[in-house]
């Protein structure tokens, strides 16, 4: 039986085997390049609007891409215009100017006292005004109706002044009342029948009396007209009688020197204030609806007081002992006006 020789494969030639090597380094090499140049970092990727940033943790994370602002200027402060300085008009400097003062005139201090009430008077302020005064002013005339009632012994009521023998006394509306401060006033009534009659404030007319209304006593009224008139037409305005005796005070039942109440009896002007010197200086009182001026806590009870009137003039009042319900004279008196 033939036998067949194993088939050998075909020899290839060494310049075949050369070029097959050589095309395979040459797509080699180009496969390197083509890697190298997709892995470059600054290997342009599409442009989806967003710049990439890289976490810690290797996930992408994506954030806005930042450009440049246009720079926009201050706006500038508008330059500050002043007005010129209003002039003065001539009603403006009116009132610019300030009033006439007072001028103080040195007295002699009348001479000072013990505990039996005598009192030494202060510097007075001489002056035709009035500048501690309320809604009753001097120089001036209010216009109201008069009627009367029956005033007894002549006890103040609301002025407290207690009984008198003097019934020339009227009782003052409340609003000209002004809490008391018209206690003690002396008042010029006119009637229109030219008559007149000079009447001292002790009481309060509450009620229907309408502001410049006086109620008179009925003595006092029959002065300037008949009584079966019963209500008249009058003016009247604060008068500052040319005599009068000393002034006196008077501490109301109960006071001691942990509470007090002053009273100024017989003063020729209405009062403005009371004051009582204390350890820290001179302390204003209150006054009250019946005239009297309170201590609460008892500063100055027993001490010096000094007494003002509607026209500013001052006396100061020493050695007045605290002893209620007595009237202590002094020897001191506001000018005449």
């Amino acid at each position: 039986m033939a036998s067949h020789s194993p088939r050998r494969s075909p020899r290839r030639s060494p310049l075949r085997r050369r070029g097959v090597l050589a095309g395979a380094a040459a797509a080699a090499v180009v496969l390197v390049i083509s890697l190298l140049v997709a892995l470059r970092p600054d290997h342009p990727a599409a442009d989806d609007g967003y710049g990439a940033a890289t976490a810690a943790a290797g996930a992408r994370v994506v954030v806005p891409r930042t450009t440049p602002e246009a720079t926009t200027p201050s706006p500038k402060k508008p330059p500050v215009t002043r007005s010129p300085s209003p002039t003065p008009t001539p009603t403006d400097a009116a009132a610019a100017k300030p009033g006439p003062r007072s001028t103080p005139t040195p007295t002699a201090t009348s001479g000072g006292g013990s505990g039996s009430g005598s009192g030494g008077a202060a510097a007075r302020l001489a002056s035709g005004e009035a500048p501690l005064a309320g809604r009753i002013r001097p120089g001036t005339t209010y216009q109201g109706v008069a009627t009367f009632y029956g005033a007894g012994n002549g006890d103040g009521h609301a002025c407290s002044y207690g009984p008198s023998a003097d019934v020339m006394t009227a009782a003052m509306n409340t609003a000209d009342y002004e809490t008391s401060m018209a206690c003690g006033a002396y008042i010029l009534v006119r009637a229109a029948s030219g008559a007149s009659v000079t009447v001292r404030i002790t009481n309060e007319c509450p009620g229907d009396c309408a502001p410049g209304q006086l109620d008179l006593s009925a003595e006092a009224f029959a002065k300037i007209a008949a009584p079966v008139a019963g209500r008249i037409p009058i003016t009247w305005s604060l008068l500052s009688p040319a005599t009068a005796e000393p002034l006196s005070i008077r501490y109301k039942t109960g006071s001691s020197q942990y509470w007090c109440g002053i009273q100024v009896i017989g003063h020729r002007n209405p009062l403005a204030r009371l004051e009582v010197r204390t350890a820290g200086g001179w302390v204003r009182l209150a006054r009250t609806e019946y005239n009297y001026f309170l201590s609460e806590q008892g500063s100055g009870c027993g001490g010096s007081i000094r007494i003002s009137d509607i026209y500013g003039e001052q006396l100061t009042l020493d050695g007045i002992a605290v002893r209620p319900d007595v009237v202590q004279p002094t020897r001191v008196q506001f000018a005449a006006h």
